[in-house]
């Protein structure tokens, strides 16, 4: 399947590359939905591989890549079931998400997120899973998790660790704290930054460079740099399984769905 359009997110594959454009009201979350039809991307995506150089991630959405899990839904979904059960739906679907995330980052074509906006918690783990970040100036970046009492639960902290030091992992982790697409660059989170409303375009013109070379060296050099960190990925699971069946987290995710400001993911 070359293209596809569903209610959350769409795709296109033309001429060795393949776009994945998020597009879910009002802030591309991640929830069921999405997550079913990133698994729909994911198996395509599969299929397309031997004539697949490159895969952008972007968002159609204004001001804003992804904000992340749709915290919503996630506290609707563990409110309407007994406590002993929130444990295993919660690492059903953390399960599913991080095949998803896995497929991405281990795919043996280039990955490229192309940010824009906010790019906050499970968004930001997207973006990750990524080979390289593409951010424009106005991008914005954070993991405002621990406010809400559990860590981010889609592979983000193991690949943040494997890219980067771990006094910026520290800092984004425990303060929550915003950091802008300048500094991100600094430290080596964001491989280009790009001017306002241009990171998709630099994205393309990358990928037309990548395009240029083999495909069989390309894909062993980003298997030999980039190994996957199984084990840290199945213990950030279990964490925040634990974490997340706490009454404490039920009485955040309560205060965060009754927030009536227009951002309140926002840390």
């Amino acid at each position: 399947m070359k293209s596809f359009t569903g209610k959350t997110l769409r795709w296109e594959w033309r001429e060795g590359v393949i776009e994945l454009t998020l597009d879910h009201q009002p802030a591309n979350e991640i929830g069921t939905a999405m997550l079913a039809e990133l698994e729909k991307f994911v198996a395509a995506f599969a299929a397309l591989t031997p004539e697949t150089s490159v895969c952008i991630i972007s968002s159609a959405r204004k001001s804003v890549f992804s904000a992340g899990g749709d915290l919503r839904e996630l506290y609707a979904t563990a409110a309407a079931v007994a406590a002993k059960d929130r444990r295993a739906g919660v690492r059903a679907f953390l399960e599913r998400i991080h095949a998803v995330m896995n497929a991405i980052d281990e795919s043996p074509c280039v990955s490229i997120a192309a940010v824009h906006g906010a790019c906050l918690g499970g968004g930001l783990e997207l973006a990750l899973a990524c080979d390289m970040i593409i951010a424009d100036k106005m991008a914005r970046f954070a993991f405002p998790e621990l406010r809400l009492g559990f860590i981010p639960g889609f592979g983000g902290i193991p690949r943040l660790k494997r890219d980067l030091g771990n006094a910026f992992v520290r800092d984004l982790l425990f303060t929550g704290r915003t950091v802008n697409a300048t500094r991100a660059q600094a430290v080596g989170l964001v491989a280009q930054l790009a001017g306002e409303g241009e990171a998709l375009r630099i994205a393309r013109s990358t990928a037309a460079q990548i395009t240029k070379y083999d495909a069989v060296t390309r894909s062993a050099a980003k298997k030999f740099i980039k190994p996957i960190p199984r084990e840290e990925l199945r213990r950030e699971i279990d964490l925040f399984c634990e974490l997340f069946t706490r009454p404490a987290v039920m009485a955040a995710l309560k205060k965060f769905v009754e927030d009536s400001g227009p951002m309140p993911y926002l840390p």
